[in-house]
């Protein structure tokens, strides 16, 4: 049984990777208004569609991001869980960073990220078969 005081790694992770998502959020609203791109726009500027493009694909991540986190977490271990979805974060980061500056620049990012995922997936779905096989 997991204790609840183990989970306050994921945990950490999990609010972590939320207030990044909340400064990309407020970053496309300052692109709005210093490319000129008034609501409901979301195109006319390159510069604009690169910071809003990083918003909207973080959402796109954060929904197998999250859920992956938590099962890996519970099924393999809270430690390892922050640990890998710590890495997500910084790759998301660095994402952000490059993708701002170009879309080629986006790459190192991106690998971090989708590495991370597939580790999480990957171990989340090991996690799950052992305990279904073993009736633990």
């Amino acid at each position: 049984m997991i204790e609840l005081k183990s989970l306050i790694f994921p945990s950490l992770v999990t609010l972590v990777s939320l207030i990044v998502y909340f400064v990309l959020i407020i970053n496309v609203g300052r692109a709005r208004s210093k490319y000129n791109v008034p609501v409901p726009q979301t195109s006319g500027n390159p510069d604009f569609e690169r910071v809003f493009r990083v918003q909207q694909n973080t959402l796109e991540q954060l929904i197998l991001f999250l859920p992956n986190l938590w099962l890996f977490s519970l099924f393999i271990s809270p430690i390892w869980g922050a640990g890998i979805g710590t890495i997500w974060v910084i790759g998301r980061i660095i994402y952000a960073w490059g993708y701002y500056q170009a879309a080629e620049k986006r790459i190192l990012g991106f690998a971090i990220n989708s590495l991370s995922t597939m580790v999480l997936i990957i171990g989340s779905l090991v996690g799950i078969i052992k305990i279904f096989a073993t009736g633990v």
